[in-house]
């Protein structure tokens, strides 16, 4: 087992806690297992181009050597070899979250330098300012750096042995150190011969346990036993990099650490790093350090050739560049299952162009990206929106593994016996932020909002020691200065979905309690350690003394425990009833589903903007209560663990019942689609089947008719309802833009529903066979299947009659406005008989004429369980609709055939039918094509009224001509 606090093995590789979001690959290698493991004896030869973008650690042209003077010996040389070829692969792992990326997908072409600003001591050691001018970006008056630049002479022509690159939590340092190592393993830094990297996180976890410098790099990378004589005789052509040196308590006073020279004495690793700085062991080597700006004092500065700040993506053009090669990958094209994604090349160019243009004319998003992390998130968060998504991920799962990367293992500060997690303080501090601004309806904070959430409660000088260290270097991962107009001098979050994400984890890790709770627990806590104690002391003293208040006395301690524990159970009963509140508000009931409007967060509204004189809609919070529900899930209950910020499994099921009690009240009224979908994705980010069973078994009709529905959407659905067991009377799935994998991901969905609507979803042929598959299946349970106004063609029917000849439960069969033609119905009339149930069948609006007209209602009265054949606004003439209506009229027993509004003199039945799916299609349809249709049928209603003398029937007939004619006059017919 790998030593190391925090560490963590993701696939057999150890990840190292807190790497920033562009890399997550360790720096140093685990104690006892070295470069020596499964992969040392494997002969992998460093082919790979490491594509670079924007600066490059190497110089135009290839190395002039190989090893130089150094390693002239074969045996060296080999060891060197076989080092470079370990680190390679070990720095080429992807970590989970990248894999949903592509199988082979590679962070390599996807590489892009976050700029470097050199400073100067003054700079960095002057009083900090006030909290919104640390907020400000680098002067963009200092100079830029590349990598290949860190190591040359400084303004006076010193030569510079010791580089420290310093960033905030996000900036992108590890990505720099990864970068730097395969590039030397690429060959690419010919003034280094030999590169060994550290990790400080792994060295502080030895303590002071001693060990020598050459013990150290042994113990890691084995194959450099051999070459560990070579050191000293390196100078500068030996590289070594210190990653995050905020783990490690350096003492360069003489009394606390002693001078050492011998890179063979034992001594604390501590103390060994401390020597390498003061350029008393090893002189001559080079140096690269990276930490967080509230360590960059633990190096004296005299000891320091160069200092240099990781500035991120502060060039727009950086941000774009990166989601263009993230985006773009070919490799995108393919989930993790394997699973084709509906996104052409041509689509994902159009997602990389919008979320340009968002940059360009949202500013805000623009700030947020200056943290290379939040591009990665911004590519993973439109990764899950538009393609197939991974069997268990979820929107809180990419939140959660996004902390995780950037926090996993990090104190916040290693000097303090409190050994506090970076993230339980910032779930502290900034959950309280941010929750008072969910609950108060706001995103935008002053300096006055933030200080007094940060400054709460702060009394001894240790706290406002760990709240300087927050300040410096994680505040501003969290929060960013509004850049919006009018809006300066206040903070936003850095993401908006961050805010609703914290203030659920600061509800569902119990730290929001008022005063009334937090004096109850004390008191709970003080009766329940001594309650046991008294009470026995009490109940010996009641039976030698006649004192009658004893016995109420000991009862009284019992009762303590329980007001409490009812105290807390109403403030979860509380906290459950806001969350649900905000799921069902009647507000938000109309406005677009909380995927959709992450999306137009991330990519921009398309279309013209709100004046900025209007008055501001109210701010929605939707996620709020996804991320509740997210957060107990058992997977993301793990990674928070890991965070230092554990969820206990008592808590999260009396708030899981809290929940489940308040949705079975408010979760029962019928919900818009929008909102319905909000619901399932709720339950979808439980990842509880059997919650969702329970607090969903009233559901019986799914009614999403007009919401887009996305690879994603279709797998929340089919993964909340698919496993359901009581059957669902409707599945309204109209105008959603449903495509046959969608179709596909669906069918647990679809093998519930009795009536299935597919209305307006540009389905074709090859959807067919999708729906073929689900008539045919041995639990299909549909008898009401709709596809009206979809381009089947004939060739689609001619797949359905195959589903149809092996089903039986369908009862109707809507094919209206199906593109069947002549073909479509001939194959209709041809094969009708193979099914036995069919009850109704509508293929009016088709193109077809008389000849197949007239062959399916023959067929139609034939069948022996046929009722009703819808024909009208078809491609039928005077003597055809006549000799249908013979047909229908002649048969005995057989099914009815409706081609007009009438029905020789009088009104058909029907005729409301007819005009509602006009009436509904009107926007859809041909519109010219429509109008000669409705002029024919009211020439029909004309004759008919003419040929009769019945004034009911004249009467019936006069309002149906006026409903025609006033959909005549929607048309811009004549209406008169």
């Amino acid at each position: 087992m790998p030593r190391g606090r925090g560490n963590r093995i993701e696939g057999g590789v150890l990840s190292p806690p807190g790497s920033d979001l562009l890399s997550y690959h360790v720096v140093g290698l685990p104690l006892a297992q070295g470069l020596s493991g499964p992969w040392s004896g494997k002969n992998t030869p460093v082919s790979r181009a490491f594509i670079r973008h924007h600066g490059s650690s190497a110089g135009s042209g290839p190395p002039s050597r190989r090893h130089g003077q150094l390693f002239q010996d074969i045996s060296a040389s080999e060891a060197v070899q076989h080092y470079r070829r370990n680190l390679t692969e070990w720095f080429s792992r992807l970590p989970r979250e990248e894999r949903q990326f592509g199988p082979t997908f590679a962070l390599d072409t996807v590489h892009v330098d976050p700029v470097i600003r050199e400073s100067s001591p003054d700079e960095l050691f002057r009083p900090t300012a006030e909290l919104a001018l640390e907020h400000q970006p680098p002067l963009a008056g200092l100079p830029t750096l590349a990598l290949s630049q860190l190591f040359d002479p400084d303004a006076c022509g010193r030569q510079v042995q010791t580089v420290v690159l310093y960033g905030t939590v996000g900036t992108g340092k590890s990505t720099l150190v990864r970068k730097m190592v395969l590039d030397w393993c690429y060959g690419q830094l010919p003034a280094f011969e030999l590169l060994i990297p550290f990790s400080c996180e792994d060295l502080s976890s030895l303590g002071p346990a001693p060990a020598s410098l050459c013990q150290l790099v042994a113990q890691r990378y084995t194959p450099l036993k051999e070459i560990l004589p070579l050191l000293a005789a390196a100078g500068s052509r030996l590289l070594f990099v210190l990653h995050g040196l905020e783990h490690l308590n350096l003492d360069f006073r003489l009394a606390g650490t002693g001078l050492c020279s011998d890179p063979e004495e034992p001594e604390a690793p501590a103390a060994i790093i401390v020597n390498l700085l003061r350029k008393y062991m090893l002189p001559e080597a080079s140096i690269l350090v990276t930490t967080r700006p509230s360590a960059i004092g633990r190096i004296p500065s005299k000891y320091v050739g160069r200092y240099g700040q990781i500035c991120g993506f502060s060039d727009t053009n950086l941000q774009k560049l990166y989601f263009q090669l993230r985006l773009n990958q070919p490799d995108c094209e393919y989930g993790a299952g394997g699973a084709g994604i509906s996104a052409t090349p041509a689509q994902r160019d159009n997602l990389v162009q919008m979320l340009s243009r968002n940059l360009e004319g949202h500013h805000q998003i623009a700030a947020a990206c200056f943290l290379p992390s939040y591009c990665w998130l911004v590519c993973a968060t439109l990764h899950f929106l538009h393609a197939p998504t991974p069997a268990g991920q979820t929107l809180t799962s990419i939140y959660t593994s996004f902390l995780r990367l950037n926090f996993s293992g990090e104190m916040l500060d290693s000097t303090d016996p409190s050994k506090l997690s970076l993230m339980a303080y910032a779930a502290r501090t900034m959950g309280k932020l941010a929750y008072e601004g969910v609950s108060s309806r706001k995103t935008y904070f002053s300096e006055e909002d933030v200080r007094g959430c940060l400054e709460a409660g702060m009394k001894t000088e240790e706290e406002f020691q760990l709240l300087h260290v927050f300040r410096r270097d994680a505040l501003r991962f969290f929060l960013a200065p509004c850049v919006e107009p009018g809006r300066q001098g206040t903070f936003v979050f850095t993401v908006p979905a961050m805010q609703e994400y914290l203030a659920a984890l600061y509800i569902v890790l119990g730290l929001r309690k008022t005063t009334l709770q937090r004096v109850g627990k004390e008191v709970a806590e003080l009766v329940g350690r001594v309650g046991e104690d008294v009470s026995l002391v009490l109940g010996i003293v009641a039976k030698l003394l006649p004192l009658r208040a004893l016995p109420l006395l000991f009862n009284l301690l019992k009762v303590v425990p329980r007001v409490f524990g009812r105290v807390v159970g109403k403030s979860r009963e509380a906290v459950a009833q806001a969350m649900v509140l905000e799921m069902f508000r009647e507000e938000d009931y109309y406005n677009d589903d909380v995927l959709d409007q992450m999306g137009a967060s991330i990519l921009g509204v398309e279309g013209p903007r709100r004046h900025p004189d209007e008055p501001p809609d109210d701010e929605v919070f939707e996620l709020f209560p996804m991320f509740m529900g997210g957060l107990l899930s058992a997977h993301n209950r793990a990674v928070l663990a890991q965070l230092g910020c554990p969820i206990k499994n008592l808590d999260a099921l009396e708030n899981a019942q809290a929940i489940k009690k308040k949705l079975g009240k408010l979760g029962r009224q019928v919900l818009p689609p929008s909102e319905l979908l909000d619901h399932l994705f709720f339950h979808y980010e439980f990842q509880n089947q059997r919650f969702s069973a329970e607090v969903l078994s009233s559901l019986r009709q799914l009614n999403l008719a007009g919401v887009r529905m996305t690879p994603l959407k279709c797998t929340v659905v089919a993964a909340v309802l698919g496993s359901g067991r009581h059957a669902l009377d409707e599945v309204n799935l109209a105008s959603c833009q449903l495509d046959p994998a969608g179709l596909r991901t669906l069918r647990p969905v679809f093998l519930r529903a009795r009536k299935l609507g597919l209305q307006l979803n540009s389905l074709g042929p090859e959807a067919c066979s999708d729906l073929r598959d689900l008539l045919l299946h041995d639990q299909c349970q549909i008898t009401t299947l709709r596809l009206s106004n979809n381009p089947l063609t004939a060739a689609g029917v001619a797949l359905l009659l195959e589903g149809l000849a092996g089903n039986t439960s369908l009862t109707h069969l809507s094919l209206l406005h199906t593109g069947l033609g002549d073909e479509g119905l001939e194959l209709l009339a041809t094969q009708l008989d193979r099914n036995q149930q069919l009850q109704e069948l509508n293929v009016a609006y088709n193109g077809a004429g008389d000849t197949a007209a007239l062959a399916l209602a023959q067929a139609a009265q034939d069948h022996p369980s046929l009722e009703l054949l819808h024909l009208y606004f078809n491609e039928l003439s005077s003597e055809g609709r006549q000799a249908l209506r013979d047909v229908g009229s002649t048969a005995k027993g057989g099914a009815r055939v409706v081609v007009s509004l009438t029905e020789g003199t009088a009104v058909s039945e029907y005729w409301s039918v007819i005009l509602s799916e006009v009436q509904r299609n009107l926007n859809s349809w041909d519109r010219s094509r429509v109008r000669r249709h409705l002029e024919l049928l009211l020439r029909d209603l004309e004759d008919s009224r003419g040929d009769t003398l019945n004034p009911w029937r004249k009467a019936q007939l006069l309002r149906v001509e006026g409903e025609v004619r006033a959909l005549l006059e929607q048309l811009g017919g004549p209406g008169s």
